[in-house]
Order: C-alpha cells, then structure tokens, then sequence
C-alpha cells in the first residue's frame, strides 16, 4: 500500500458495566499501567496502544457462544485532522451521524453500522 492512511489505531474501547474492575483485570492480566480510572472510563496503556473501558447503563455482556455473533467494542482512531479525516472516511464508505460528543471526538459508522471514534493524534502523545 502506497497511499497514507486516514487514521492510526490507538484504542480498542470494551463496552461494560464497570470500567475500574475491568481495567484492574485487564492490567493484571497484560502488565499493562492503568493511565486513567473512573466510574465512567478506564483506560490501560500497553507499549503501542491502549485498551479501554466504557461504562453503560444496563449493560449486558455478549453471550457465547452467540448465534448472532455479536460483540461490544469500538476502535479509536487517531487523525491529523477531524474534519478533512471525517470527510475521508465518508467518502471511503463510512456515515457520520448527526449526534456527536463533542468537539474532540468524531463517530462515524463503518457500512456495516459498527461505531468507531476519530480523534486528534497530539492527545496521544
């Protein structure tokens, strides 16, 4: 491949009931340092990427096995540019949904309809 990518993977999120649990798990079980830790999101930092938790209400785990495959996780991408990388992405196949979190982050849908999260490269060191 020739062309520069949009975007660099930095984050794989998990969905779950509580992010401080399973960051402590987590980081046992990779030696990885637990960098944040709060009731709403936990994050490790492993040595080229990092691994968080997000807390959501009613949270079910997937079921396994599970005949509709489904699982519960998102990527976080990081971008030099939100805007031109949104645009990217959208022309690549992606839709950019209407609600968004606010001005640091960008959600998009890949064409399957699995979320993931742009974000500006400088936050990542």
């Amino acid at each position: 491949m020739t062309e520069t990518p949009v975007a660099t993977l930095k984050m794989v999120t998990l969905d779950c009931a509580d992010p401080v649990s399973n960051a402590k798990f987590w980081s046992s079980l990779l030696g990885w340092s637990v960098v944040h830790s709060e009731q709403e999101y936990a994050m490790l930092q492993g040595p080229s990427s990092a691994l968080g938790f997000g807390r959501v209400d009613d949270y079910q785990p997937p079921s396994w096995p599970n005949a509709n495959g489904s699982k519960q996780f998102h990527f976080d991408l990081a971008v030099e540019d939100l805007d031109a990388a949104a645009t990217a992405a959208v022309k690549l196949g992606a839709t950019l949904p209407d609600d968004q979190p606010g001005e640091t982050w960008r959600v998009l849908l890949d064409p399957a309809g699995h979320p993931f999260c742009l974000t500006n490269a400088a936050n990542w060191g």
